[in-house]
């Protein structure tokens, strides 16, 4: 038997944390890694407790739906909520990171992003990561023996 590639684990856990998403427009995951161990993961949906997109719809302004915490930032609250450092840990997101995420893993002292689909790639949020060391990676998620994609692509 062969056994996926850490890159390929990784990802999948983000893809099925993305099926956790309460968001009609994108499903997102986020899988923060360090030491080839999970700290932390995320997915896009309202704050807790509040009103999720999928029960009243999303809530948008400019085109953004402001009612959504990004997975990313999901990910790194999670660590600041129970006290786990980020500095120098890697992050495997479904989707490339928005400029606001970008601008917060820069912050966190994420070394190494990795992304599984471009979704409007902000010029500014490229040259950011590049700019403070950031490695980008895209590592599409393979086929596996289990389905982790949504059964339909949503908006």
């Amino acid at each position: 038997m062969e056994r996926i590639s850490w890159n390929q684990y990784f990802m999948s856990q983000s893809h099925l944390l993305a099926l956790r998403s309460t968001c009609e427009r994108l499903m997102v995951g986020a899988t923060i890694v360090r030491d080839k161990r999970i700290i932390a993961g995320g997915y896009n949906g309202s704050v807790s407790g509040s009103t999720h997109c999928i029960d009243e719809g999303c809530y948008v302004i400019e085109g953004h739906c402001v009612r959504t915490v990004h997975a990313e930032i999901n990910a790194l609250l999670q660590c600041a909520k129970f006290g786990v450092p980020t500095s120098g840990a890697e992050i495997y997101v479904t989707h490339f990171p928005c400029l606001q995420c970008s601008k917060s893993l820069i912050q966190a002292g994420i070394q190494t992003v990795f992304y599984a689909t471009d979704y409007k790639n902000h010029p500014y949020a490229v040259e950011l990561l590049e700019n403070a060391g950031v490695r980008v990676e895209k590592v599409e998620l393979e086929q596996t023996s289990i389905d982790l994609l949504p059964a339909k692509n949503i908006k």
